[in-house]
């Protein structure tokens, strides 16, 4: 598939060719179908904007910054602080590790689109993209349902906490969280994979979205779509069902305590509460402006990026800002750090 029509010059503008879009559908009368099949996808993005691309470029670069800074330092100081040692934070680690991945499979990509001409990837790449994309971020709710259960393990059944929530059940709750993630979008994935895509290759979105991408489809995608709706329903309900149950019984166990203990035990759902609430709130406003109202691709796409990495972006900030334990572990590392900083300049200026 030719990346630039024939008429259109290298030295064009980008708009020049990007037009081409879902809406107009290839087939074999007007001559634009590939018999054999797309070999890339081009991904629209924000190309629209024009120069106004740098300043999104520059927060979006920000943001992944603190995105990774954030939850590399929730990992470091949770492994290597031994006061740290229990599951809420071995599973607070698991969540930043998928976070981090989770915004990497989109974000670098979508950078590098702001400073190039056009932004291509491979059909493997996209469809690659696609799966991590959709498996890691569902993935992320699994752990939040995970880290539901130990909270609702901690509060309503204190004496037995350290007996049910051992090395080898965290382990397998976590092993859980994935083997569901990949039962609810490798089976999405593969219905993707094996729709014919002859032409045309431009998704309208900064990557390969599920849905964009599927409208470049040349066949009917009707039961396919029905299969779809019934595995995201699952991957979004199951979680969601989860989290209020166990939130429904912490809170009857709570109403039987006194003031001091309600205050303790709410200071320790405070944060995981907070990520559950943006994580669950962000997705239903990117599922309702997708559905309600005649948005462009530009305002589709910002929205979509916003739900991309506002959970990884807010949660180091929620958790280091309401949980004392961690803001300290975090104030001893970095003095820690400052330490070895100033023994190293010392023993620098005794050599010299």
């Amino acid at each position: 598939m030719e990346l630039l029509p024939p008429h259109v010059s290298p030295e064009s503008p980008r708009d020049s060719y990007l037009p081409l879009s879902s809406s107009h559908r290839s087939s074999s009368v007007n001559g634009t179908r590939e018999p054999d099949g797309v070999t890339f996808f081009i991904l629209q993005g924000l190309s629209s904007l024009g120069e106004k691309q740098m300043i999104l470029f520059v927060i979006l670069l920000l943001g992944y910054i603190v995105i990774l800074g954030g939850n590399s330092m929730i990992i470091f100081v949770t492994l290597t602080d031994p006061k740290l040692d229990s599951p809420m934070y071995f599973f607070l680690a698991n969540l930043s590790f998928v976070e981090m991945v989770y915004t990497t499979t989109t974000i670098p990509k979508m950078l590098s689109g702001f400073l190039s001409e056009v932004s291509t990837i491979s059909v493997p790449g996209c469809f690659l993209q696609m799966h991590f994309f959709m498996q890691l971020g569902i993935t992320g709710l699994a752990i939040l349902t995970v880290m539901a259960y130990d909270r609702y393990v901690a509060i309503c059944n204190p004496l037995h906490y350290t007996s049910i929530m051992t090395r080898p059940v965290q382990l397998l709750l976590i092993t859980g969280a994935w083997v569901f993630s990949t039962i609810c979008s490798l089976p999405t994935t593969v219905v993707a994979v094996q729709q014919p895509y002859c032409g045309p290759n431009v998704v309208a979105h900064g990557w390969c979205d599920l849905f964009a991408v599927r409208q470049l489809a040349c066949a009917d995608t009707l039961l396919d779509n029905i299969v779809i709706l019934c595995l995201a329903m699952l991957a979004l309900l199951t979680p969601g069902v989860l989290i209020l149950t166990s939130y429904v019984l912490i809170g009857v166990s709570l109403s039987r305590m006194a003031v001091t203990q309600r205050l303790k035990a709410f200071r320790t759902c405070s944060a995981h509460l907070t990520v559950v609430t943006i994580t669950y709130s962000s997705a239903s406003f990117v599922n309702i402006s997708h559905r309600v109202g005649n948005f462009s691709t530009e305002v589709h796409v910002i929205v979509a990026v916003l739900y991309a990495v506002l959970s990884p972006f807010m949660n180091p900030l929620i958790y280091s800002l309401r949980n004392k334990e961690l803001q300290e572990s975090m104030g001893r590392t970095v003095s820690r750090f400052r330490s070895a900083a100033v023994s190293a300049m010392t023993d620098v200026n005794k050599v010299s």
